[in-house]
């Protein structure tokens, strides 16, 4: 739970092809200062910047941040409609800096509880930035990992299909990228809170005390510096002991 101290410069060895972060602690963040929970949404928009540019400086292939989950409508009214709006916002803001950088835009989730100019703000943001090469941010917004699985299953099984591991894996709304080889969750908390429950079966997971507004490149270096001392065994033994 404790974060290892920064060392200079990026982390490269064994770098993950996809990274995943759930991006938590802006409420508290905001209430350590004495300010509302939204305070710290907009902070969180400044390390999603930060992080964003590291892991793409870093060539990091894929890098999924959960956003806003199923569970969180359960939120404030207030709460939930400025986060709605600020993701409008933030859509329309940082679209030119995706494109500067070369940043593939994805986001993923049940959206039919979205407004209508929302849903058409992200695929907007989808179709502009979709031959971006650089690497592609996915941005999971009213997810939840049971839901996909629900909805994977569905699909495969109005088809007619037996629902095999492969069938069910390619209906998952992740199914163009590999599997996140590391989560990193930040505030302090240790749970995956329903993301990406069929994805992250064997990824390796870094959690760190650090609120998610004080996310930085350093921050970064030290996950990938823990994943690249990791041994992957994906259930066998120790390479030691082989």
């Amino acid at each position: 739970m404790t974060r290892v101290s920064p060392k200079s410069g990026p982390a490269t060895p064994g770098l993950p092809r996809h990274v995943a972060i759930i991006m938590d602690g802006n409420g508290r963040w905001a209430q350590a200062r004495g300010q509302p929970r939204p305070f710290g949404h907009q902070a969180g928009v400044k390390a999603v910047r930060r992080i964003v540019g590291a892991a793409r400086d870093r060539g990091i292939e894929v890098l999924t941040l959960f956003a806003f989950s199923q569970e969180n409508w359960k939120r404030p009214p207030l709460e939930v409609r400025l986060l709605m709006e600020l993701l409008m916002t933030v859509l329309e803001r940082e679209l030119p800096d995706l494109q500067a950088n070369g940043i593939r835009l994805r986001v993923i989730g049940e959206h039919s509880g979205f407004s209508a100019a929302l849903r058409a703000r992200i695929a907007e943001a989808e179709q502009l930035t979709a031959r971006n090469p650089a690497m592609t941010l996915v941005v999971a917004v009213g997810y939840g990992g049971q839901w996909d699985i629900v909805q994977a299953a569905q699909r495969v099984a109005a088809r007619g299909e037996a629902i095999t591991h492969d069938a069910l894996e390619a209906e998952l709304v992740t199914a163009e990228w590999p599997a996140p080889e590391l989560l990193i969750r930040t505030g302090g908390e240790c749970r995956i809170s329903n993301f990406m429950l069929w994805q992250l079966a064997y990824s390796e997971l870094y959690f760190t005390d650090v609120l998610w507004p004080d996310a930085d490149a350093p921050l970064l270096d030290d996950a990938l510096r823990w994943y690249a001392g990791r041994e992957r065994r994906f259930g066998g033994v120790p390479q030691a002991q082989a």
